[in-house]
Order: structure tokens, then sequence, then C-alpha cells
């Protein structure tokens, strides 16, 4: 893949609200990574520890991000990335998403952008899915709020539905339909 290609933003938000666009992550962003991936906060729900040192952030880049099937950075202006968003399979009818944003940009709507972007567009990308589901630990409100301002129905709490770094908790399921409405 040449560094042209993916760079390029994959989805980007409509003026004048629009601040985020969604592209490949590249092993060049590893230091952008570093700045939420080394954050004990921000990665308090996420299923991965925190990383320790930038040949660490190399490798995970290298075998994590770049292999997965839909994986986008969210950066704002620059196209430098303050986190990423994620799609995975469930089923045939069914996919999850998943977002990290670096501390520093909590709060500011940005995630909210890149999920209702994300939203927008998913099932234009998979025309067979019946549903987007979100999985978020009860403790995450900030996360749950950002579901909530794109429009994901909150569907409930799920008890002890996942083991995160052995500890199993509690998590609130959230879908978006097809029919549902973009907030």
């Amino acid at each position: 893949m040449d560094s042209q290609e993916s760079t390029q933003p994959i989805m980007s938000s409509s003026p004048p609200a629009g601040r985020v666009s969604l592209r490949l992550m590249t092993l060049s962003d590893v230091d952008d990574y570093m700045v939420w991936a080394t954050d004990p906060k921000v990665a308090r729900f996420c299923t991965w520890e925190p990383c320790t040192s930038r040949d660490e952030a190399i490798k995970y880049i290298t075998d994590r991000v770049l292999t997965h099937p839909w994986l986008r950075a969210i950066c704002l202006e620059d196209n430098r990335p303050i986190g990423y968003i994620l799609i995975m399979a469930v089923d045939d009818i069914r996919k999850e998403i998943g977002y990290v944003l670096a501390r520093k940009y909590w709060g500011k709507g940005f995630a909210t952008e890149a999920v209702r972007l994300l939203t927008s567009e998913i099932f234009k990308e998979f025309p067979e899915i019946e549903r987007v589901e979100a999985l978020v630990d009860v403790d995450n409100v900030g996360s749950q709020r950002v579901l909530e301002k794109v429009g994901f129905t909150r569907e409930g709490v799920m008890r002890k539905f996942l083991c995160i770094k052995g500890r199993v908790r509690d998590t609130v399921m959230f879908s978006f339909l097809p029919s549902d409405t973009l907030k």
C-alpha cells in the first residue's frame, strides 16, 4: 500500500459540523497512537493493557491494526490520528463498533462525530446487515452518552457479560437499525 493512498480520508464529515475524518491507520501513525495507547485512563474500559514501549506499539499496529478488516484512524483537520474506530463482525446480519480516543479530546464531541460518520455509512458499505451494536461498560458513562447522542438505542444491561482484564463486568447493549434516525 503506498503512503499516498493510505492517508486519504475514507469518510469525512459534511461541513459545517464536520471536524473529523476517518482513514486507514499506517505504521507512521505510531507516535500519535502512543498518545492514547499508553494512557491507563484511556485503556480502562478497553480489552488491551496500556502500551509500555514504542516497539510494543509498532508490534500492535503491525499485528492487530494493519491486519484488521475495518479499523480507521479518527483524524482532525491536520490528518493526525487522535484515536480509532472499528467495525467487527458479530454474525451475518450484525456488526459491532468500538472506538477509543486520546484523553485530551474527551468531552469535545469528536467521538460523537466519528460514531455519527461511521453510522451514516455502515449500512451502505454493508447492505446485508440488519443491526449495528455497541457494548459499553456500565461505568463508561461518556461512551454511553456518545452513542445516545448519535441515536443508538440503549437496550439494557447485560449482567456479567464480559471479562475485561480478569474482571467480569456488566455491559450496556446499544443498537442502531437501518430504520433508526441518525441524530
